[in-house]
Order: C-alpha cells, then sequence, then structure tokens
C-alpha cells in the first residue's frame, strides 16, 4: 500500500507490524487516556478551587494566574527531572504532577471569565430570591459560566494530549511510546512513528469532539443564543 521505502530500505507502513503489536496499541492508547485523564481530573479539581477563591478575593487571582503561567512555561523535561529524585523515575505521579500543572492557567483563567461573563441582572434576581453567597456560585454562576470552562477544558485537554507523548521518556508516554521507540530503533521503524503520531492526533480530535458535545448537552441555552 505503501511502495515508497524508508531509510535502510525499510518499508514506510507496514501493515504487518500493526498487526503484531495490536494488543501493545490497544495498551498504550489506555495508558495515554489514563494520563490524560487523571492530569486533566486533578487540574480542574485544583483549578475550581483556586478559582471560587480567586472569585472573593481579586488580589489572589492576580497571584494565582501568574503562579499558574509560570508553571506553564516551565519546559516539561525540566519539570519531570525536578520531580524524578522524589517520585522515581518511572512513577505515575512523576508524569501526572507536571502535566495537570500545565492545564491550571487555562482552566482557572476560563472558569474566572465564565462566572465574571454571568448577567448582573440574573445575580440580582438570584440574591432577591434569597440565595447566599455560596448558593449564588454553585447553583447559578457556574452553569451558566460551563460552556465557557468546556471551552476551557478542550484546550487542555487537547493540550494534555500532546503532552502525554513527552512522557515516553519516563518508560510511560501512552503512544508517545511508539514514537519514542521508532526513532531509537538501529533501524528507524516509521511504522512505530506513524502509528504513535496518527493515533496521537485521532485521539485529540475524538477527545476535543466529544467534550463539545457534552457542553452542547450540558449547556443547551448556549446552543440557542448562538443561533440568535
Amino acid at each position: 500500500m505503501f511502495p515508497v521505502p524508508a531509510q535502510g530500505g525499510r518499508p514506510l507502513f507496514e501493515w504487518r507490524w500493526v498487526d503484531r503489536h495490536l494488543d501493545e496499541i490497544f495498551e498504550r492508547l489506555g495508558e495515554h487516556l489514563t494520563l490524560t485523564a487523571a492530569a486533566l481530573a486533578i487540574g480542574l479539581v485544583v483549578s475550581i478551587g483556586v478559582s471560587v477563591v480567586s472569585l472573593r478575593r481579586r488580589w489572589f487571582y492576580v497571584i494565582a494566574l501568574s503562579t499558574a503561567g509560570s508553571l506553564y512555561v516551565i519546559p516539561s523535561l525540566g519539570a519531570f527531572a525536578v520531580l524524578v529524585p522524589f517520585t522515581g523515575l518511572t512513577s505515575f505521579t512523576t508524569a501526572v504532577i507536571p502535566l495537570a500543572t500545565y492545564t491550571l492557567l487555562i482552566l482557572i483563567r476560563n472558569i474566572v471569565t465564565g462566572v465574571e461573563q454571568v448577567p448582573k441582572e440574573v445575580r440580582e434576581a438570584a440574591i432577591g430570591m434569597g440565595f447566599t453567597r455560596s448558593r449564588l456560585l454553585w447553583q447559578v454562576e457556574l452553569p451558566l459560566a460551563l460552556p465557557v470552562v468546556i471551552a476551557g477544558l478542550r484546550v487542555a485537554a487537547v493540550t494534555t494530549i500532546g503532552l502525554v507523548t513527552v512522557t515516553s521518556m519516563l518508560g510511560k508516554g501512552g503512544l508517545g511510546y511508539f514514537i519514542r521507540n521508532g526513532i531509537q530503533t538501529a533501524t528507524p521503524n516509521p511504522t512505530s512513528i506513524i502509528v504513535g503520531v496518527v493515533l496521537s492526533v485521532v485521539l485529540a480530535v475524538v477527545v476535543d469532539l466529544l467534550l463539545w458535545l457534552g457542553g452542547r448537552a450540558l449547556a443547551p441555552w448556549s446552543r440557542k443564543a448562538a443561533s440568535r
């Protein structure tokens, strides 16, 4: 199917290789999903907590955003290297902590922005109905901010799926394992590289689509507002 030879005469793509490694492909795909889900879950929980405090203490929001921004620009390999002496080279924790920190800037900013965009008259109506400050936040403001929060979650998810491939340097990496192995073999294996790259892209597209559909289902009013 792919007659163009790679370096050393190896075919550019071998379906036989895929067939022989099918079980491993599914295993690495599951690992990729697990790392992504764990990082997003931790990042979302932390971001919600930080955002709640930030909405009540504006000075804290500046500090939180600056800290999250500083963490975001740290190279992933550097972050892994810092954690290795404490959590181990091949530890799940070593892989997840940096991945989760990279989601904070996106999620905190979107959660706070989404809540701030809730119309003033909606807040006033809820307060007039006797809503406390906490009830207003959890039952009115955050649900209405959901479309903006989901938009941030989609960006964070796609970013995390890409970064998970880097954790192959730790013996993790999910689909990144195939990219690393394809490059590091004595004779580069293009099939392994293509499988890792293509499945990573497909996974990112599928997860983004599922989050988009989930957002439309959880916030149907956003569709009506957009169609006006």
